[in-house]
């Protein structure tokens, strides 16, 4: 797979996680505090201005779901490896509401993301 575009979504943001698989995979299937082994890309929802890469980057990324952004543990378990999954994120499952002290608090935010692997 290639760096995914991601499309700029019309409307308010959701006030709760969307999840939507863009490709579904066939291989073993991300497990909730498991490991994951991910290409993704993160716009913010509002300017679809892109804030990270791990495509930008040449090499996947690969952590446990425990250490990761809520919407990230919620939006991955069950995404199988080899498929693409879509997940817009609001503030509270991501970096918090405004003024939380992270350059993306109190943004809404959407991933693309590519199982790679899983442990």
């Amino acid at each position: 797979m290639s760096k995914p575009e991601v499309e700029f979504q019309e409307g308010p943001a959701p006030t709760e996680l969307v999840i939507k698989d863009v490709i579904v995979g066939d291989g073993p299937e991300a497990l909730a505090h498991g490991i994951v082994d991910v290409h993704y890309v993160g716009v913010e929802f509002e300017t679809g201005e892109q804030f990270d890469s791990s495509w930008d980057r040449g090499q996947s990324a690969n952590f446990p779901l425990d250490n990761l952004i809520a919407g990230w543990q919620q939006g991955i378990p069950g995404m199988k490896v080899g498929g693409r999954r879509q997940l817009t994120v609001p503030p509270e499952l991501a970096y918090g509401p405004k003024g939380s002290g992270h350059r993306l608090s109190g943004k809404t935010l959407v991933f693309v993301i590519d199982l790679q692997g899983v442990g």
